[in-house]
């Protein structure tokens, strides 16, 4: 299907939701509600279809008047306006474009975070802690909630996991590249010699999943409930309040500890099984569209390292895009924008070349 051809599909099907929405008897509530929400969702790109092809008109008529004008001031004009358009055209054209990008569903939503502590002992565990406070300054820059749902600590000051539940406005959309493997290199305070030691952390970033979205049956779960513990295994709990979660058909497992209550801690695991089991649908989806295309970004492999943070050299380089800046203090301070900012524009640039 050719740009014109499809722009044309968008408009029709635009006026097609609007003439659906004004039948007589009106479609039943969640007809109606479906309707709206595509045609709002359109609206915005039937605006600037219109203004695109406007532009575009416009110019053809310049262009014809030029071909007759002889009055030197007109002419002038003319070709003043003529140069205007066709520096607008392309603009308008690519936002069209960057606007009829298939959109990923989960975008909107928001997400569960869990870092963990990969190779390299009590050095990988304080990394995983400073990328975990990383994020969560990262949340409140942005003004997202970050709730902390269950810490495993190392006993001095590192996490060998943490997961947190992170809400606000297209959450998934800017941490959705995060996920991957994280590298630090620095001299750990544990070592008396001085030497760079090399560590990592996995961090995965999962949408929220509402009910909806995944269907669990009762009789698909082993729910085993047992007493929290604490650092160094001392019981921190004299109630059977924490809560393991089996899912049998793919043997997830998800453990909460971290309330007192038994329901609450029940309720924290469901929502984090949740989440792995909506993403593992969205990764069995993505592996079958990787047969036909190759991409590093967005690629949400976990075993790929995706990001070095280099402490002697004060750096930060995101292997996937080559992006290095030398602003560690601030990026581990939760300014992750141009990061993020640079990875989506790469996406939408691999999007724009798949359709091209």
């Amino acid at each position: 299907m050719s740009f014109d051809q499809n722009l044309d599909r968008v408009l029709n099907r635009h006026e097609e939701l609007q003439a659906l929405m004004s039948t007589d008897p009106m479609p039943a509530a969640d007809e109606f509600t479906r309707l709206s929400k595509e045609y709002a969702e359109l609206t915005p790109v039937v605006e600037t279809i219109n203004e695109l092809r406007a532009a575009q008109s416009e110019l053809d008529d310049l262009d014809a008047m030029l071909s007759d004008e002889e009055d030197a001031e007109m002419r002038a004009m003319a070709e003043e306006e003529q140069r205007d358009l066709q520096t607008r055209l392309p603009e308008l054209a690519r936002k069209v474009q960057l606007m009829l990008l298939p959109k990923d569903e989960a975008d909107s939503k928001n997400a569960i975070l869990e870092v963990r502590a990969g190779t390299g002992g009590d050095e990988a565990g304080l990394f995983a802690a400073d990328l975990f406070r990383m994020y969560q300054r990262f949340a409140e820059n942005r003004k997202w909630k970050f709730e902390v749902m269950s810490v495993s600590e190392t006993g001095i000051g590192g996490y060998k996991e943490a997961v947190a539940s992170v809400s606000g406005t297209d959450v998934f959309q800017r941490l959705k590249f995060e996920s991957g493997v994280h590298r630090v290199q620095r001299v750990p305070v544990t070592e008396s010699g001085g030497r760079i030691h090399t560590s990592a952390a996995t961090v995965a970033v999962m949408p929220e999943a509402e009910e909806v979205d995944v269907q669990i049956e009762d009789k698909d779960l082993r729910i085993d409930v047992f007493r929290a513990s604490g650092p160094g295994g001392q019981s921190v709990n004299t109630t059977d309040s924490a809560v393991r979660i089996t899912h049998l058909p793919t043997g997830i497992v998800v453990s909460q500890q971290d309330e007192k209550s038994q329901h609450k801690n029940k309720a924290k695991a469901m929502r984090v099984l949740r989440a792995r089991l909506y993403d593992r649908e969205r990764e069995l989806l993505d592996a079958e569209r990787a047969q036909t295309r190759k991409s590093q970004v967005g690629s949400g492999d976990r075993s790929e390292r995706i990001r070095t943070y280099n402490f002697p050299e004060r750096r930060v380089t995101d292997h996937r895009i080559n992006l290095t800046l030398h602003q560690l203090e601030k990026v581990l301070g939760g300014e992750l924008d141009e990061f993020i900012d640079a990875l989506l524009s790469e996406d939408q640039a691999r999007l724009l070349a798949e359709l091209a």
